[in-house]
């Protein structure tokens, strides 16, 4: 195991530098360490299978847990889902960037170890400034799952992350201690109405009235 390569990163301004050297990384196919609102996750191609492969071999991660997907534009949602309901349409403009993880039905073309062979997708416009500015530059869809090995906590510090993972991947960015706590809130806008999956840092009745509309 190689030690972590750690690049300190400013949270609110990162350097336009640093961030071209992880998006490099992710388009060659590597894997990265970056901040999300809450919690540290782990940056691959979503569309590279290879990558993806990756991803689950660094979080010991059972190959039947789908991956979930960062996009940098509502835009790219067609690349990933089948159809966009009205109800994520009001979710979306509710409470994005950040803070919900909406499941969709997946493009039959996705790789299958992204979707688990479940037929699903979990998709995530993030509101972090690393991250946001992470998927500019790469383009194209990135993995969002957290830096930890499989049924282990989440990390909010660099730190805590431990050489099982800063020591698999290509890159770490450190931008100080995050957010922590429970994370997105998770809702499957394939059913109707939408089913709540995890109730996270928007309650339920927030969607419910995020919903109340259409």
């Amino acid at each position: 195991m190689r030690p972590p390569n750690i690049r300190k990163i400013n949270s609110q301004k990162p350097e336009p530098e640093i961030i071209k050297e992880a998006a490099t990384i992710i388009q060659q196919g590597g894997v990265i360490v970056f901040p999300t609102r809450c919690l540290y996750g782990l940056g691959a191609d979503a569309m590279n299978p290879g990558a993806v492969e990756r991803i689950i071999e660094i979080k010991q991660r059972p190959a039947d847990n789908a991956i979930l997907v960062l996009i940098h534009s509502k835009k790219q949602l067609e690349m990933l889902v089948e159809k966009i309901p009205p109800a994520a349409g009001a979710i979306m403009e509710a409470f994005w960037p950040g803070r919900v993880t909406l499941v969709f039905d997946a493009r039959d073309t996705l790789p299958g170890l992204l979707t688990a062979k479940t037929g699903k997708i979990g998709v995530r416009l993030p509101g972090h400034p690393v991250a946001a500015a992470i998927l500019r530059q790469v383009k194209d869809p990135v993995t969002g799952t957290s830096a930890n090995l499989s049924g282990r906590p989440g990390c909010s510090r660099v730190p805590d992350m431990g050489r099982q993972i800063a020591g698999q991947v290509d890159l770490v960015l450190d931008a100080g201690t995050l957010q922590g706590g429970i994370g997105s809130t998770v809702v499957d806008v394939t059913e109707a109405p939408p089913r709540i999956l995890r109730e996270g840092q928007v309650t339920a009745g927030q969607i419910r009235g995020a919903l109340a509309g259409i």
